[in-house]
């Protein structure tokens, strides 16, 4: 379960419509007791896919030819990532999700999310619908690698 907010979610929200028609990304930091997880700081990132990031991931689960569009891919920069986690230590909390938007499409994960996807994170997808941001839902991995609804309470 993701123990989350209303304003936290607004936050989502903004962020996918002001990137649109690219997709958003960004990390959600937090704490992790047992099976709950509860968002303290959403965290938007710049979206840094590019050629060379679709490049890279190619070799993933056999994908094939990916295209260098922010449209409909995203990555977040190792830097970025690594700096967060930091952060996120120093105040005692862990980095527990991503989250990313779907221009134009429903908020399931792609089997490209799955296949780039790390256990115990959640991943909150937002549909963006022609700019407007709408269907909001959260994912986890089970053992079988296969992303699984996860409740959202509202808090």
């Amino acid at each position: 379960m993701l123990n989350i907010q209303y304003d936290q979610i607004q936050k989502l929200k903004v962020h996918a419509e002001k990137t649109y028609p690219e997709e958003c990304c960004g990390l959600l930091v937090g704490k992790i007791s047992g099976e709950s997880k509860t968002l303290i700081d959403v965290k938007p990132t710049d979206n840094s896919w590019d050629q060379q990031t679709a490049d890279q991931f190619m070799t993933i689960n056999s994908s094939q030819w990916r295209s260098s569009s922010k449209a409909s891919s995203f990555s977040i920069a190792p830097i970025v990532l690594l700096k967060a986690q930091k952060d996120a230590r120093d105040r005692q909390l862990d980095i527990i999700g991503i989250y990313h938007s779907h221009p134009d499409h429903q908020a399931i994960p792609s089997e490209f999310d799955r296949a780039i996807a790390w256990q115990r994170y959640s991943y909150i997808i937002i549909s963006v619908q022609q700019g407007k941001a709408g269907e909001l839902k959260s994912w986890r991995l089970d053992d079988n690698h296969q992303f699984q609804l996860e409740e959202m309470l509202i808090v």
